[in-house]
């Protein structure tokens, strides 16, 4: 059965087996229940026909099995706060919510490895590593509302990558309930194993398509001693652009290299009053972390390089509320951009850093051709680009430019060597651009894989892969 074509109507039988399986209270069919479930930060999608709350992976295991038996379509999600789609219903189905898999199981301070399951919020699980003296690095910008397991299912990254890597850097192992209802684990707890496949980087990233994780084995970092945050103001935004290339070319890593457009910066302000250079058209936020005596010098180094490289001033944070406050006022962009718009079209891509200051000029060019409201923030350290369109959907011409300018800059990344989502994933919203990434035959082995893993199509259908008409 292709996945992709799946649309039913939940019996109330169904619906009463789900009952016996995950308990009375722990299930819904009602409006205003099921409307919590049809959307995510960015996408809407259709009303779910149940929404369910697992306990234990054997519920998830006879749920799978069930929606086999009685063809019903099952969508993993966790808070909900992905930007593409991944978790949203598209015909109905079943929503199955992890969020009762939210206990921390083991911190191993010994081996440096935490044991976890897939609902901890991500922001908490950090919070209490670090009262440990431990670090786990990813760290999305929903960090306070996000689950770990939706962090696996995306792959996130956030603005530390740059140095620390994404979520997939940090997973040494999960236990997964298969679509067929089949429960199995992949990878190790060791830092080194290579034992067949690697099934765990697989799952990574597929978007509940393949199977729902249950618990995951995460590698941890020693905390740094210290950390530095600052920022660097240019009047001009290729400037800015371009001394991220400088930064990174004088073999310095910082853990963080931010980027903010005006429209973005400006955006902020109205948002926050946290003071920032509202006439400036570009700021870097960067961070340093290490030894004290070690972040000393990067920080001198690093303020020789942005104001030789034309920054027009250099501020160091003085304290930790100081660089609290420069970081909310990042967070806040996306949230905020809606002062701009009633609809949000948010893309993420990447390019090699050095191409950045070719994407800052294409998505100024777009600006000017299109008339519409284009913002640009992101990770600039590891040439990760949010691009964002604010405008309003019911005006149809807008919406045509809009899709135009999108579908212009996804060919010009791949053109720079770039790819198309840098930690948003695929989802629905991006399945249409698909082949401009990736070749015919590749495609068709990831369809092979999704449907050797869940052979009638009942998992997450209709994500990652454009809907195939007949």
């Amino acid at each position: 059965m292709d996945g992709n074509q799946f649309e039913m109507t939940l019996a109330k039988s169904t619906f009463n087996k789900l009952k016996n399986i995950v308990g009375k209270s722990n299930c819904s069919m009602a409006k205003e229940d099921l409307a919590c479930y049809a959307y995510d930060a960015n996408v809407k999608g259709q009303l779910p026909e149940a929404v369910v709350f697992p306990g234990t992976k054997d519920e998830i295991a006879q749920i799978l099995k069930l929606a086999n038996v009685e063809h019903f379509s099952v969508i993993p999600r966790g808070s909900g706060t992905g930007m593409t789609g991944g978790s949203i219903p598209l015909n109905g189905g079943v929503v199955v919510v992890m969020s009762r898999f939210n206990r921390i199981l083991n911190i191993d301070k010994d081996n440096l490895v935490a044991f976890v399951e897939p609902g901890v919020i991500t922001g908490r699980f950090q919070e209490v590593v670090e009262r440990q003296g431990l670090f786990y690095p990813p760290d999305p910008s929903s960090a306070d509302y996000c689950t770990l397991g939706g962090n696996l299912a995306e792959c996130s990254g956030g603005p530390r990558a740059v140095k620390y890597g994404v979520t997939r850097d940090y997973v040494l192992g999960v236990e997964v309930v298969l679509a067929t209802g089949e429960i199995i684990r992949a990878g190790v707890q060791t830092m080194k194993g290579v034992v067949g496949y690697d099934l765990t980087r697989l799952l990574i990233g597929s978007e509940g398509t393949l199977g729902i994780i249950t618990s995951i084995t995460l590698k941890l970092l020693p905390l740094p001693e210290a950390v530095k945050t600052m920022t660097a103001v240019f009047n001009k935004i290729e400037t800015a652009a371009q001394t991220v290339s400088e930064i990174i070319r004088c073999r310095i890593i910082p853990r963080t290299i931010e980027y903010m457009d005006n429209a973005s910066i400006r955006c902020a302000e109205s948002y926050l009053n946290a003071g920032l250079p509202t006439d400036a058209e570009a700021i870097l936020l960067i961070e340093v972390d290490g030894s004290k005596i070690e972040i000393d010098d990067t920080v001198k180094h690093l303020r020789i390089i942005c104001l030789e490289s034309g920054a027009a001033s250099f501020t160091v944070a003085e304290s930790e509320d100081e660089a609290a406050d420069l970081w909310k006022a990042r967070k806040a962009i996306s949230p905020s951009l809606f002062t701009y718009g009633p609809d949000k079209i948010n893309e993420d891509i990447v390019v090699p850093r050095n191409k950045i200051p070719d994407v800052v000029k294409k998505i100024d060019a777009l600006r000017l051709e299109t008339g519409l409201q284009i913002v640009s923030f992101g990770h600039a350290g590891d040439g990760n680009i949010h691009f964002n369109i604010m405008l309003d959907k019911k005006n149809k011409d807008d919406l045509k430019k809009a899709q135009i300018a999108v579908e212009s800059l996804f060919e010009f990344t791949v053109e720079l060597g770039g790819t198309i989502s840098g930690e948003h994933g695929i989802g629905t919203a991006k399945a249409p651009f698909m082949s401009k990434e990736l070749g015919q035959n590749e495609l068709d082995l990831m369809k092979r894989i999704k449907n050797l893993f869940d052979p009638n199509g009942i998992l997450n259908p209709g994500k990652i892969f454009p809907v195939e008409t007949t």
